[in-house]
């Protein structure tokens, strides 16, 4: 007796094959994401377990996800340490998802080059050993740099040029060359290198969302730079689609639009403050030394000069369109 589905298969013929035959043959895929505690790999565990396609995650981090959901399989390991490539060998995923970079400033430069540099590279190395077919490195905007030169909008192809004015962040533009660089070493596994513009959200916590907190807001006297930001529920929905359409490749990711910085700071709920760029740098540069302000001295030029990025590239290759505008993506801010 021929099995009758309870829908038309036909209505999926257009997708992808990958995610035709999860519909078609109940095929699971299981994903390994890295940093999973962190704000943003919670919400994509979440959003890949809301999906129609079918998914296994398993969660690595240094720490436990407590109050995790019942299908999420946590394991406690550290990406620098010989133990991460035996969880890869053991539990044998299809694709991982690598979020486990440090961003914020509080550890010491060597410790971040050694987690983002060395401990990317251990993981496509692990990654390609024991089989996985997928790997995406999530990257960041600032390796462009902020530069009075820039376009108004930079597609991939233009140059990482953030360790000039901002060596705070030089390690996220090696991890992210190292990345781009197995692209070409490793034909045979879809490895994605993501560059998001400014990710808010209730769970994120960045140099950024910090400095638009604040109820009075440094700006620099006389510039007003266009900014770019995207809701993290958006940003977990666009690396879905990157695990679902076989991508591979560098891909910037963009929200709804650009504002100018003035703009950003009064829809959050503050106030500029503007202070000429010699006053301001001394000023904010010290308050950073003491742990009393989100910025370092690098971040400056990018409430200076702007860095706009083209997000034409993913949408073509995923048909990512993001869901939520920018009145709501600043409201996570302030709550």
């Amino acid at each position: 007796m021929a099995l009758r589905l309870p829908f038309d298969l036909s209505a999926f013929r257009h997708l992808p094959s990958r995610v035709a035959c999860v519909v078609e043959c109940g095929v699971v895929m299981k994903v390994m994401i890295t940093g999973i505690t962190g704000g943003q790999g919670r919400r994509l565990a979440r959003n890949l377990l809301a999906r129609r396609k079918g998914y296994r995650i398993v969660g690595v981090d240094r720490e436990k996800w407590e109050g995790r959901p019942r299908e999420v399989k946590m394991v406690v390991a550290d990406v620098r340490k010989k133990k991460f490539e035996d969880v890869i060998r053991r539990e044998r995923p299809e694709a991982i998802v690598h979020l486990a970079s440090i961003r914020h400033f509080h550890a010491h430069p060597a410790i971040r080059h050694e987690v983002n540099v060395n401990g990317t590279r251990r993981l496509i190395e692990f990654a390609v050993a024991h089989g996985v077919k997928q790997v995406v490195i999530v990257s960041s905007s600032y390796v462009y740099g902020a530069l009075p030169e820039n376009p108004y909008y930079m597609d991939e192809s233009f140059p990482l040029s953030v360790s000039r004015t901002y060596p705070e962040v030089r390690d996220l533009a090696e991890m992210d060359m190292t990345a781009s660089a197995f692209l070409w070493r490793y034909p045979e596994v879809l490895i994605s290198v993501l560059r998001p513009v400014n990710v808010l959200g209730y769970h994120v916590h960045s140099a950024i969302s910090g400095y638009l907190r604040r109820n009075r807001v440094p700006i620099l006297l006389g510039f007003d730079p266009m900014m770019q930001f995207i809701h993290e529920d958006d940003f977990a929905e666009a690396i879905a689609l990157v695990l679902e359409h076989d991508t591979r490749g560098v891909f910037n990711v963009t929200g709804p639009g650009a504002v100018p910085l003035r703009v950003a700071i009064e829809e959050v709920g503050g106030t500029p403050l503007p202070l000429p760029d010699e006053i301001a740098r001394p000023v904010i540069g010290g308050l950073f030394r003491w742990g009393l302000y989100p910025l370092p001295p690098g971040a400056i030029d990018f409430i200076k000069y702007q860095c706009t990025l083209d997000g034409s590239r993913l949408r073509s290759a995923t048909g990512f369109e993001p869901r939520f505008g920018l009145p709501e993506t600043f409201a996570t801010v302030r709550n």
